[in-house]
């Protein structure tokens, strides 16, 4: 074993476990970049891969770098010492390789596949390569389901035991602007009595995802004793799956896909359905807003995927409803952290300014997870959903998790909104007939969103609405007088707003 003294680098990888090596200590070991090693200190161990540092400058012979991921699974701190060997290549390779050739793979190749990409031992080329060859070949239902079961078994588990407590889940595939149906559901549902332990993303590509719109309103970087002590005490929470080691091997398989904007059916399966898994939900609702503009283009795409939840997640031991949705248009007024923190509070106070069109898409789906689980009888969940929510229960409840979650702010006239602002008025009288997802979406992230929770557009107008010439359509802020001039000067050349 050869000795090393750490060196932190004060940089985080993203996932993989990297470690600089000085290249004088390489040449005597025989090292080469990308080169497996095992990094040990007392009982505990990784297997870092190799970069190889070529002057003195960052490293300095007899020293070893390691970024955050590596420091923190090792216990060690700068300048301690660590035991070093040369590791030989993962098995998982090999599997991969077969995954490459058209070959199906069995539950423990699958499930080895997945301990690797948990444990670190695969690099990022590896790893793409992994999730390319299931883009390329498909996956079986045999495969997914393996996925989805190694997926849940490598992370760890939110356990909602007791016989009547019924555990539920909801979940919406995506692309539809301002769609944060979740904050209203959740607190319907657990108002029902229903348990609903909420994990939800941060946007990768959206103006919002349900965790950046939560953060404003309440704490959502919760550990995972805080998280069960907040379901004992409200039913509920929505918090980010990020922060909890739910179903860890998912995550890194998204960041591989990511830039190349690619999603395997099966990975996409096993990817919703593990975090289901991870909370221990047995009822599960997901939502596939469908149209030319959301991420689903087709009827018969949907229908198929659809098909392909409920038979997987009957395998795994849920009972899965999926829903076809209208994803050609934003959903809500406000677009953008802030801005739908703020639709969300009014929603629950009752004001008039609350988005009807999420009420009515939140109260659909609420009432067909009360018929699933039996609260409430065929074709009358919509109606104890809506009661539910007119009558100020479900309202208490979403405030009872805010506040178990910590509440930051509970007013939506504090919510702070972007001290730049530009006011987008109807050229002619006439009647809105499409507003873009995806203009939309691609305006409020130029804005700034989601990393400047106060900026994002406000619609003033839906579509279906009759507009007079002057009249303000959309409203869009930013906190960033360059990112605002860049937004109007891209809205008026696309203009995602038809009349």
């Amino acid at each position: 074993m050869h000795k090393l003294k750490v060196k932190d680098m004060d940089l985080e990888s993203g996932g993989p476990l990297i470690a600089i090596i000085n290249q004088e200590d390489a040449t005597t070991l025989d090292l080469y970049t990308a080169d497996r090693i095992r990094i040990k200190k007392g009982r505990k161990e990784i297997v870092a891969i190799t970069d190889i540092a070529i002057s003195n400058k960052l490293l300095k012979p007899g020293e070893i770098g390691l970024f955050e991921e590596g420091l923190i699974r090792l216990g060690v701190k700068n300048r301690e010492t660590v035991s070093i060997n040369i590791d030989r290549k993962p098995e998982s390779l090999h599997i991969i390789k077969k995954k490459m050739n058209k070959e199906s793979l069995n539950d423990k190749e699958i499930r080895k596949i997945v301990e690797d990409i948990v444990e670190g031992n695969l690099n990022q080329i590896e790893l793409t390569y992994y999730v390319a060859a299931n883009y390329i070949n498909g996956m079986n239902d045999k495969e997914t389901v393996a996925l989805t079961k190694a997926m849940i078994d490598t992370g760890d588990r939110i356990e909602i035991k007791g016989k009547d407590k019924i555990v539920v889940d909801k979940h919406c595939i995506g692309g539809v602007a301002g769609n944060r149906t979740t904050t209203i559901v959740v607190p319907i549902l657990a108002a029902a009595g229903l348990y609903v332990p909420k994990t939800s993303s941060r946007s990768i590509t959206s103006p919002a995802g349900t965790a950046d719109t939560m953060e404003v309103i309440c704490n959502v970087t919760l550990p995972i004793e805080k998280i069960e002590k907040t379901i004992k005490k409200t039913n509920g929470c929505m918090v980010w799956g990020g922060a909890v080691n739910l179903a860890p091997a998912d995550d890194t398989i998204i960041n591989v896909e990511h830039p190349l904007s690619i999603d395997a059916e099966g990975q996409l399966l096993a990817s919703i359905l593990a975090k289901k898994g991870s909370v221990s939900a047995k009822y599960v609702l997901i939502d596939i807003p469908t149209g030319k503009e959301a991420k689903v283009k087709t009827l018969k795409k949907a229908n198929h995927l659809a098909n392909q939840f409920k038979k997987i997640g009957s395998k795994i031991g849920m009972k899965v409803i999926c829903t076809l949705t209208d994803g050609n248009e934003p959903v809500g007024n406000g677009i953008g952290p802030g801005l739908e923190a703020r639709d969300i509070l009014w929603l629950f106070k009752g004001d008039k300014r609350a988005p009807q069109d999420l009420i009515e898409k939140s109260v659909n789906l609420a009432g067909l997870m009360l018929e699933l689980t039996g609260k409430a009888k065929k074709g009358k969940g919509k109606e104890m959903a809506k009661e539910l929510l007119d009558s100020g229960a479900a309202s208490k409840k979403f405030m009872e998790i805010v506040k178990a979650q910590g509440a930051r702010i509970t007013k939506p006239e504090k919510i702070p909104l972007g001290k730049y602002k530009f006011n987008y008025v109807s050229k002619k009288t006439g009647k809105i007939k499409h507003i873009s997802n995806k203009h939309i979406a691609k305006i409020a992230r130029i804005a700034g969103c989601p990393k400047d929770k106060k900026a994002g557009l406000y619609l003033h107008k839906k579509k279906g609405d009759w507009v007079k010439k002057g009249d303000i359509i959309m409203t869009i802020y930013s906190d960033n007088s360059t990112r605002l001039k860049y937004a109007k000067a891209t809205f008026e050349e696309i203009n995602g707003i038809k009349l």
